[in-house]
This record gives structure tokens, C-alpha cells and sequence, in this order.
């Protein structure tokens, strides 16, 4: 076994022991000895999916899930990270509008996917958390993203997704965004229910979708 892997192994338990001092040291360590920033980003989520299959499980709660989420940006805030974020001269490939709907006060899982969305290019605005539809679409209507994310840790957040879509439909404007909803209980089904284009448990995966939709839409697939 590597260094490499045994460094990746050694992060992915103190992130799921919530072990906060020891998931910096193994980081900043990791970084220094030449695992690149989005490896450990891939590594650190990995951790976290643990965490949050606890969750699920209830052997974790609210508070440990808040935890989680201080570690992630503990991760995030670190030098080598920032620097691979706000590159100036990284050209962006598309742009999001990205929050936690209405209800919903959780900001892990939106927070892990604008780093992963970051790192492979993205332009996000975040506009934080408890967002109701009419600050959506007030931000699509100033921002123009190709892409829409909304997060949504509780289950009662599918209809307040809804009642985002339904908005944009309203206004005019849904044909002009893709949107992609995250959230831990979401299916295809309430995927559908919603109106949204795509749908994630996992933001890394959610990430992987956005991409392919920049792709098709620059390959002239809409």
C-alpha cells in the first residue's frame, strides 16, 4: 500500500470519526506531500458519505452533521485549496445559482457540492440557506445561469423545490436554466415530481451531471 493510499485512508476515518484536528494535520500533510487538491476534496466526501450513511442510520445527528460541515470548510479554507478555487486565470465553464430551499437551515451538502462544482470550473452564487422562490428567481432573472441547484436535507423540501420550478415556469424563464436538486432522499420519482432536470444524493455525482450538460450543451445538445 502506498503512501498515498494509506494518507487517503487515514482522512476518510477521521472525517467519519468527526475527528476535526486530526482531518487538518492528515490534510495539510497529504497537500504537502503532493496529493492534489482535488484528490483530497474527492477523499475528504468520502468521509463524509460515512457520515452522513450514519446519519441515516441514527447513530449521527443534526449537531454531528453540523460538525461534518465545519470540518468540509475547515478543508475548504486551507491555502492550497483556495488557490485551486480562484485561479484567475482558470476560464469558467458555466455558471450556477445555487441554495437550500425554503425550510431547510442545512448547508453541508450545498457547501461540499459549490467545492467540487469550484474546483472543475463552475462560476457559483451561492445564496445561502431557508431561500424562497422568490429569491430564486430573482437570482436567475439577475445572474443568467446555465444551471440551478437547490439543496434540501429534510424530506418535506421536495415541495418547496416544487414551488421553485413551478415559479420558473410562471415567470417564463424554465426552459432557459437546467436544474438539479440534491438531497439525500431524493428518488427519480420525486425527482420528476419536482420538474427538475437532474437529481443527486451525492454532490460529487451531482457535479458529474452539470458537466455533462455543459458538454452537451456545447456540443449543440441543449
Amino acid at each position: 500500500m502506498t503512501d498515498s493510499v494509506e494518507i487517503k485512508e487515514a482522512i476518510i476515518n477521521a472525517v467519519a470519526e468527526l475527528d476535526e484536528d486530526e482531518v487538518i494535520r492528515l490534510a495539510e500533510k497529504a497537500l504537502r506531500e503532493g496529493v492534489l487538491p482535488e484528490e483530497l476534496l474527492s477523499t475528504v466526501n468520502q468521509g463524509m458519505l460515512i457520515v452522513g450513511q450514519r446519519y441515516e442510520e441514527k447513530i449521527y445527528f443534526i449537531a454531528d452533521l453540523i460538525m461534518a460541515g465545519v470540518i468540509f470548510k475547515e478543508v475548504l479554507g486551507l491555502k492550497q485549496m483556495q488557490e485551486l478555487f480562484h485561479s484567475k486565470n482558470k476560464k469558467k465553464i458555466g455558471k450556477i445559482v445555487l441554495g437550500t430551499v425554503r425550510g431547510d437551515l442545512h448547508d453541508i451538502g450545498k457547501d461540499i457540492f459549490r467545492g467540487f462544482a469550484e474546483t472543475n470550473s463552475f462560476e457559483v452564487i451561492d445564496i445561502g440557506v431557508d431561500v424562497p422562490k422568490e429569491v430564486f428567481l430573482k437570482k436567475i432573472q439577475e445572474h443568467k445561469p446555465d444551471i440551478l441547484g437547490m439543496s434540501g436535507i429534510l424530506t418535506y423540501t421536495v415541495d418547496a423545490m416544487k414551488e421553485v420550478v413551478d415559479a420558473l415556469k410562471e415567470a417564463g424563464l424554465r426552459d432557459t436554466v437546467k436544474v438539479i436538486v440534491g438531497g439525500s432522499h431524493l428518488t427519480a420519482s420525486t425527482a420528476d415530481y419536482i420538474g427538475a432536470d437532474g437529481f443527486a444524493t451525492d454532490a460529487y455525482e451531482g457535479v458529474k451531471i452539470c458537466l455533462r450538460w455543459m458538454k452537451s450543451a456545447l456540443e449543440g445538445g441543449g
